[in-house]
């Protein structure tokens, strides 16, 4: 690959960050991990925050190993969504950002509410209601550090700037603050205005695949003309960029929290959506993904914590499990860390053993995950055939084998790094002028996936009417069809 090109992927997930050279041929993308680090919030007196220094001084170490090592073209960053920065007016950051975790945000969502309804917040921004977002966190935020604000720079925005570009927010990572016009893409002024939040943080969007910079020298070493790239700035829609695409298939995002959706051309922000509460969020390419977050493997990594055991270990032991008590894995109880293996066994009902309540957490991810997909094809009037599993999650085969019996689809699980494939893919996009659907045939060539197909046989439906049982969930409109998720 003498002619190939190289470009650098900065992915900071909400558990983990890594840096990741992609190699790209005319054809294909290789990714080489070139450094991987722990993602751990620091509770400070006046609540739970993000490392970023940390973080960023890591980040600067991959970014120069990788120059180090050939020629780079461009470097780009994805991160988690809704946490942020206020900044002045040369884009100094007024505070450490805030983890989405911490409890600032309790009442915020009634105080937005009694300002805004929440349907006609959703008719405009068409954002899941979340405590997490950044809408709430800025309600709860110091007035003193709100009035002083010159801008707000999102976590992958603050991070390129850092590196060297221009401090921006792509649209894609905008899109979750639940400040965004679905509509038109722009900031949603009139709501902002209502809710009493000031004006002036809220600055001109850029696109995926806008240069914002150069790469810093003391980063860059000796490499010049390295640019800084804004990507699809969330990581989600990073990992949205190198999924199949296809009209029959949904996308489920694996991680710390677990993204389950479709990618459409236009807002859905219909009755039937709202009464779902699905979020609409901007991707690559002028799309939206209609898609509804679940708690994902945060249920599982908290009690990895709490045990002191690794993965491989617990799910050994969730295999040879034979059942487990189920529980809605989105119960808000879920939300906070520590204490978590008491708090599921709360939900459960019971207090099994490890493997079981392994098993638990798996089966009941599952079913939520066939949950959300009958309300896609309800409100999206789509037919769902299989589901495209990519992230840290697409490696638990216990997980996708689950998945995909309690669904009754194939699961095509990979490609692992999806979001670090997603951020690279827009870069080269960039550089080489390819479009969406170039984009999609690269990233169809670049990463393997494993299929699993639904066992034959009753025991997936009755898994998760038990689920429905024990949950009480109901759906608030239409009910699915007889064969629930069974595909013939």
């Amino acid at each position: 690959m003498r002619d190939a090109k190289r470009y650098v992927a900065v992915d900071l997930g909400a558990s983990s960050g890594r840096v990741l050279v992609a190699t790209f041929d005319g054809g294909r993308v290789e990714l080489d991990e070139v450094h991987r680090f722990v993602n751990e919030p620091v509770r400070l007196p006046d609540g739970l925050r993000w490392n970023l220094l940390g973080l960023f001084a890591e980040v600067a170490r991959g970014v120069r190993d990788a120059c180090a090592a050939g020629p780079v073209v461009s470097a780009g960053v994805d991160a988690w969504g809704v946490d942020y920065a206020l900044v002045d007016d040369e884009a100094r950051p007024l505070g450490l950002p805030f983890h989405y975790r911490d409890a600032r945000t309790d009442g915020m969502p009634e105080r937005a509410f009694a300002r805004v309804p929440r349907d006609e917040l959703y008719r405009v921004t068409g954002i899941q209601t979340m405590p997490i977002n950044t809408v709430f966190q800025l309600l709860a935020d110091d007035p003193r550090a709100l009035d002083r604000a010159a801008g707000i720079l999102l976590v992958p925005g603050l991070v390129s700037h850092w590196l060297g570009g221009r401090p921006a927010n792509d649209d894609t990572a905008a899109s979750t603050t639940g400040l965004l016009d679905a509509a038109t893409g722009d900031w949603a002024r009139g709501v902002i205005a209502r809710l009493g939040l000031p004006a002036a943080p809220f600055g001109p969007l850029v696109a995926p695949g806008t240069a914002l910079g150069t790469l810093r020298s003391d980063i860059a070493g000796g490499a010049t003309g390295v640019d800084v790239v804004a990507v699809a700035g969330h990581d989600t829609a990073a990992a949205f960029a190198a999924a199949l695409g296809d009209d029959d298939t949904a996308v489920l995002s694996s991680g710390t929290w677990s993204l389950v959706g479709i990618e459409s051309p236009r807002p859905v922000l219909s009755d039937a959506a709202l009464a779902a509460n699905l979020t609409n969020e901007r991707g690559v390419g002028g799309t939206v993904r209609l898609l509804k977050n679940v708690m994902g493997l945060w249920l599982l990594q908290e009690c990895e914590r709490e045990w002191g055991l690794g993965t491989a270990q617990l799910l050994a032991e969730a295999e040879a499990a034979d059942d487990a008590p189920l529980f809605d894995p989105d119960d808000p109880t879920l939300l906070a860390p520590g204490g978590m293996p008491a708090r599921i066994h709360r939900l459960m009902g019971a207090s099994p053993d490890r493997g079981a309540t392994v098993r638990g957490i798996l089966t009941s991810l599952a079913c939520k995950y066939r949950w959300v997909l009958e309300d896609i094809e309800a409100v999206s009037g789509r037919r769902i055939r299989r589901i495209d599993v990519v992230g840290g999650g697409a490696g638990n085969a216990l997980l996708a084998r689950i998945t995909a019996d309690v669904t009754g689809r194939t699961v095509l699980a990979g490609p692992r790094e999806a979001t670090a494939l997603g951020n690279a893919l827009v870069q080269v996009g960039a550089h080489a002028g390819l479009d969406r659907s170039a984009l999609r045939d690269v990233a169809r060539v670049s990463a393997e996936r494993v299929p699993f197909r639904p066992a034959d046989g009753p025991a997936g439906d009755a898994l998760y009417a038990r689920f429905l049982d024990t949950t009480g969930l109901r759906h608030a409109g239409a009910p699915p069809t007889p064969t629930g998720g069974r595909t013939a």
